[in-house]
């Protein structure tokens, strides 16, 4: 996901516009397919919603061999560069073509606004964020769904399927 936005913005851009755009993608394909992308979890912190595990792979708090092949640390500007060109998107061969589209149509409707105009647009048009002040806060999925159009049964339900699916992703890579 990362390195789609990375490419899209010729290779360098902040981490806070990078953050905002990998949450509103994921946000987007549960309003699709009641599925993210990343599967991460989301939280509501001072600066907006993020995906909390992305974040701490940004700053470099846990190791991952696949995020560091292809991002940067964040330099004293705070902006992360892709590593390596991507020359055909099936080099991302993680995402489905599903994935590729919905990350096409955020960065058609995000893509162009800098990383404080994402930030205010987060804070401002996004229900489910609340600010958690110096603090963290993790993003109920049942109001995530219902700032999402949903009615409270189904949002409840659905928040059920997706953090079941998530249980059991975690449960076979624990057997991987």
């Amino acid at each position: 996901m990362a390195a789609f936005f990375l490419c899209r913005r010729g290779g360098t851009m902040s981490y806070l516009k990078l953050m905002k755009l990998l949450y509103l993608s994921d946000r987007e394909a549960i309003d699709r397919f009641n599925r993210p992308i990343s599967d991460d979890s989301m939280v509501s912190m001072e600066h907006g919603p993020v995906l909390s595990r992305t974040l701490d792979l940004m700053k470099q708090k846990i190791p991952s061999d696949g995020w560091n092949h292809w991002v940067t640390s964040p330099t004293h500007t705070y902006d992360v560069s892709l590593k390596c060109g991507v020359t055909d998107w099936e080099e991302l061969d993680e995402l489905s073509k599903a994935d590729l589209d919905v990350l096409e149509s955020v960065w058609k409707k995000f893509g162009h606004m800098d990383r404080y105009q994402l930030r205010d647009y987060t804070h401002d048009c996004l229900p489910e964020w609340e600010n958690p002040g110096r603090s963290s806060r993790p993003i109920d999925p049942a109001s995530l769904l219902q700032a999402l159009g949903r009615g409270v049964e189904v949002a409840n339900e659905q928040a059920r399927e997706l953090q079941e699916r998530k249980k059991l992703r975690l449960k076979v890579l624990q057997l991987v």
